[in-house]
């Protein structure tokens, strides 16, 4: 499904041009921003949930340092650098407060984002999203990659495809690809006392078939005070995003219009 922006541009934040568009109304809700997955685009990996979404709500699409519209650089990719461009941007569209919506490395971009700076996000929804390494199960890192939790041949054909119809240099998914494994894979692990600091109301949701351990999930639902989990049922860590039948419902009543 492709969205029509209502406007769209490059915010210039630490040192690069970071692509945002803008969907739906001003309301009374806080912005709601959407920080999608690794190697995906807004509309790869929120089209299925951004018109519903928008509504009745102003939603911002982000696409990260070499996603999407926006250039990959020379300085370092972290979750801390990704992290601090999304509080950039808040600061670039004068918002003081707003929630985050992050799939994979959004969500974990978000959850980096609200350790940073708490006072900056209102509510926090985090979709397949990991704290620990071993949130993973093994078979995911595994030299025969032959899981069904894995993503499909269809998977990777819509991520590259979505990538060159709007990348700066449209032969960059592979550096792209490669530049994210160490941002996934050996990310700073936040400690029990950082998850049970987060005063944002927070959801987490993952698939039944996910890259995550529903008992990994369970583990943060544990310690995220104001949190609420939901696992979606047939449901691969690809296809979350996707599952807007199930997800609408959830996030309706999570982030209320009035909230």
């Amino acid at each position: 499904m492709t969205t029509s922006a209502r406007t769209a541009g490059y915010a210039p934040v630490n040192g690069i041009e970071m692509y945002y568009e803008e969907h739906g109304v001003e309301g009374a809700a806080p912005p709601l921003v959407l920080l999608h997955g690794g190697a995906q685009t807004i509309d790869l990996s929120f089209g299925a949930l951004l018109p519903a979404l928008a509504a009745n709500r102003r939603v911002i699409g982000v696409e990260l340092q070499g996603h999407g519209h926006t250039a990959d650089s020379d300085r370092e990719m972290s979750l801390e650098v990704l992290a601090d461009d999304v509080i950039a941007l808040l600061d670039h569209l004068d918002i003081d407060r707003a929630d985050l919506l992050g799939y994979s490395l959004g969500g974990l971009t978000a959850l980096r984002a609200v350790v940073r700076a708490p006072e900056r996000v209102n509510r926090l929804a985090l979709l397949a999203t990991h704290c620990r390494h071993d949130g993973y199960f093994p078979e995911i890192s595994a030299p025969e990659q032959t899981s069904p939790r894995l993503p499909t041949e269809a998977d990777f054909k819509a991520m590259v495809e979505a990538y060159a119809r709007v990348a700066p240099d449209p032969t960059a998914f592979g550096a792209t690809l490669a530049k994210l494994q160490p941002v996934a894979h050996g990310f700073t692990e936040w400690t029990d006392d950082e998850l049970r600091a987060i005063a944002a109301p927070t959801l987490l949701v993952i698939g039944d078939t996910d890259f995550i351990r529903v008992e990994h999930a369970a583990f943060m639902h544990g310690l995220i005070p104001s949190s609420r989990l939901a696992v979606l049922p047939d449901t691969t860590h690809m296809a979350v995003p996707g599952r807007a039948e199930l997800l609408l419902p959830i996030l309706d009543a999570f982030l209320p219009v009035g909230s």
